[in-house]
């Protein structure tokens, strides 16, 4: 089994208990969540499929963990590419969700969420611009790259996902203040992104409600009725934060539960009831008043049945998963691949945290699944190659650790011919 493990199973290992933890959580969590699928598909079906994808993420971590760096940025570099073209594909022809955002296309019968793509490509992308930023001379252009990039791929996912958007965009700016980049066009960037998400909300809010959420099946639709249409979803939005901040300030409202809060009030509710050690796994009540517990809101069914002690250890895991890539980030050689880490570590976490404020109550709706527990196929296998990726590094900064020791033991144990003869001269004296 050791051997088994060195060969095949490469890097920290301490990240590898981490991920393999995250899983057995999964996969018992997910069986008590999928009891809402009995009258549809049974829990069997949904729980093999989730297994399914949990397997599939697992291989392409053991493929992706071997693979080197230019190999990941070459790959990278097409994926970005291509995901562009899937995020305007999407926009126009996507799957609709049950809150009106189109974020799925249909790929041979599986469903399929471009932006998770996107998020991971402009990621390494980014990090590999960061590297060449380094240089006095071409941080300037690069930046410019930087930012014209990263606002199309942000801009393509914020009218369908306005969340994913802002977290992806979040995540890169601290990339890049950790990078070293200029803090004044940091500041410049992020300023100017901030004030046109602000914008559209305003822009949104003066004109009547009506106009966006009209039927987009309408025939003979203006261009400008289309346009208004995708941004419906603003409204969405502010009908959550609306309810978020009327909810926190309104005792009454803390205690009504109604269409618009049905999911965070039972959520609340279920960790409540969990108290320090849980219901144990199977014994949840709400899961089955929670329309999508299995996505959104898994970590109340966590808190629930496993309790405030179940619920410390899936956040534990995720800090120590911080803990040991800002570690391995620190080991890097070179500025590419301690940025990749960062930025593959960070957007596990963060979203990891964002997901549990929206459980716990301490923030709107936002629809971010839990990394590697919620049920979503696309999200695991791509948080898997978040996974795959920060071990890789690790692998390469270990064989790097392993041939300088060997090599400083060589160098050790070999003498010189001065050195023999130096040692043999006292004893043929004394002779």
């Amino acid at each position: 089994m050791d051997n088994f493990l060195k060969r095949y199973l490469k890097g920290d290992y301490v990240i590898w208990m981490v991920y393999f933890t995250l899983l057995i959580i999964s996969v018992v969590e997910m069986f008590s969540a999928s009891s809402q699928f009995v009258p549809k598909s049974g829990i069997m079906t949904k729980l093999i499929e989730h297994a399914v994808h949990l397997g599939l993420g697992f291989i392409l971590l053991l493929f992706v963990h071997l693979l080197d760096s230019k190999t990941i940025k070459m790959v990278a570099y097409l994926g970005l590419a291509l995901s562009i073209g899937l995020l305007i594909y999407t926009s126009i022809k996507g799957l609709a969700a049950a809150d009106g955002g189109t974020r799925w296309i249909s790929v041979v019968g599986f469903q399929f969420q471009p932006s998770e793509v996107a998020k991971l490509s402009l990621i390494i992308v980014v990090a590999n611009w960061i590297d060449r930023a380094q240089n006095p001379e071409y941080q300037k252009k690069t930046f410019v790259y930087m930012a014209l990039i990263i606002s199309l791929i942000c801009g393509l996912i914020l009218t369908e996902n306005l969340s994913t958007s802002l977290l992806l965009f979040g995540v890169i700016i601290l990339m890049m203040f950790i990078g070293s980049i200029s803090f004044k066009r940091i500041m410049i960037f992020g300023g100017i992104i901030i004030g046109a998400v602000l914008l559209i909300f305003l822009v949104v809010n003066l004109i009547p409600k009506e106009k966006f959420m009209e039927d987009n099946t309408k025939e003979n639709k203006t261009f400008v009725e289309k346009t208004l249409y995708k941004f419906k979803r603003v409204y969405i939005w502010n009908e959550r934060i609306a309810a978020f901040v009327d909810g926190s300030k309104d005792d009454d409202l803390k205690y009504t539960i109604n269409d618009e809060n049905r999911q965070k009030q039972h959520a609340q509710i279920a960790i409540a009831r969990g108290g320090a050690f849980g219901v144990m796994p199977g014994n949840s009540i709400q899961r089955n008043r929670i329309p999508e517990v299995s996505n959104d809101f898994i970590f109340a069914i966590i808190v629930e049945e496993l309790g405030m002690l179940g619920g410390g250890i899936v956040i534990f895991l995720y800090l120590v998963l911080l803990f040991r890539a800002g570690k391995i980030a620190f080991k890097t050689e070179t500025v590419y691949p301690s940025i990749l880490v960062t930025g593959m570590a960070l957007m596990i976490v963060i979203q990891a945290l964002i997901h549990i404020g929206v459980a716990v109550g301490i923030g709107p709706v936002t629809g971010q699944p839990l990394p590697l527990i919620s049920r979503g196929g696309t999200s695991i296998l791509v948080n898997s190659v978040y996974f795959g990726i920060i071990l890789g590094v690790s692998r390469s900064i270990a064989n790097k650790e392993n041939a300088q020791t060997l090599t400083d033991e060589t160098e050790t144990t070999t003498e010189t011919p001065e050195e023999t003869n130096l040692t043999q001269e006292p004893i043929t004296q004394e002779l």
